[in-house]
């Protein structure tokens, strides 16, 4: 079309109608007379319009991505946040499955060698790098916690208590080189001194230089003037070596004990000493030695192989 006066007056008169409309439109609401020709062209029009949104609107795709993407990313991180909750309760319950079955074997030691003890929980550990092996437990003087305590756990022989506060108490440990208790040989009265040696097995001076030992013998706390700081029968450990007797007055054994110092958590207080010494009913059932297997060697004669009283001959 040529820009005439008449295309000009036409362009004039379809905007001018346009503006009427839309100005009807309004003012109708949803009563607008054009509400169903509007309707029908977003029926007609309206997926065409998506599709060529969807093609030349690459922005608006982006953001309503990044908002899914935001959504899809909570709902992400609330399954791993109650996922981690899972876990962690997990770790608890095996902590706590832990604890029970610690608790359950030091009130069997507690039973069987009818201590009165009081359960304590480790607190601390102390440094053993060139410090005592020593640790923090939490109960204290208010707990009738006092000074010279034995203290074991579902193992055995874990120290003596050294210092009391209110509310927690040190126990040095029966690693520590500047630890010594009595002990007394398994099934027999051959009787010494257990003393620390850090992370090494620990070194028994028997009274005895000629007595009969070997590896494998299991040793017992003997016991002190009024089962202070050690009540009688306490587990102790298992002999590991036993050095050549050499005519000496003592001989020396070395021990591996029974309690793992590195990983204590619940151990208990003997605030109340047995009626009578236990002896060796404290300590574990021996294990059972495995059954050598033994090999049958049956030899089947051949077929050519001569009969009894039979004599082959040559030809």
């Amino acid at each position: 079309m040529r820009d005439t006066r008449e295309s000009r007056l036409l362009l004039v008169l379809l905007v001018a109608v346009a503006f009427a409309l839309i100005t009807v439109d309004i003012r109708g609401g949803e009563d607008s007379p054009v509400d169903g020709a509007r309707q029908a062209a977003a029926t007609v029009f309206g997926p065409i319009e998506n599709s060529v949104s969807a093609a030349v609107d690459p922005v608006g795709n982006a953001v309503s991505a990044i908002r899914d993407s935001g959504e899809r990313h909570d709902r992400l991180a609330g399954l791993e946040k109650e996922n981690a909750a899972l876990k962690a309760k997990l770790g608890s319950d095996d902590r706590n499955r832990s604890r029970l079955t610690q608790l359950d074997k030091m009130l069997k030691i507690s039973g069987e060698g009818q201590y009165g003890i009081k359960g304590a929980q480790v607190i601390a550990i102390g440094a053993a790098q060139g410090f005592s092996w020593t640790i923090t437990i939490d109960v204290g003087a208010h707990d009738g916690i006092r000074r010279d305590m034995t203290v074991l756990n579902g193992d055995g022989l874990v120290g003596r208590v050294t210092t009391v506060g209110p509310d927690a108490a040190t126990v040095l440990l029966a690693n520590d080189p500047d630890f010594t208790v009595g002990t007394r040989m398994e099934a027999g009265d051959e009787l010494g001194f257990a003393s620390g040696q850090g992370d090494r097995p620990l070194r028994v001076e028997l009274l005895n230089g000629k007595a009969e030992v070997k590896k494998g013998d299991r040793l017992v706390t003997f016991g002190s003037q009024a089962d202070k700081p050690f009540v009688p029968g306490v587990p102790v450990g298992v002999v590991s070596r036993v050095d050549p007797s050499g005519g000496d007055l003592t001989r020396t054994l070395y021990v591996t004990p029974y309690v793992s110092f590195s990983k204590l958590d619940v151990v208990g207080v003997v605030v109340e000493a047995p009626k009578k010494d236990p002896r060796d009913t404290v300590l574990p059932a021996k294990p059972k030695p495995t059954p050598t297997p033994t090999v049958t060697v049956t030899v089947t004669p051949s077929a050519n192989a001569p009969v009894d009283g039979e004599i082959q001959q040559e030809q």
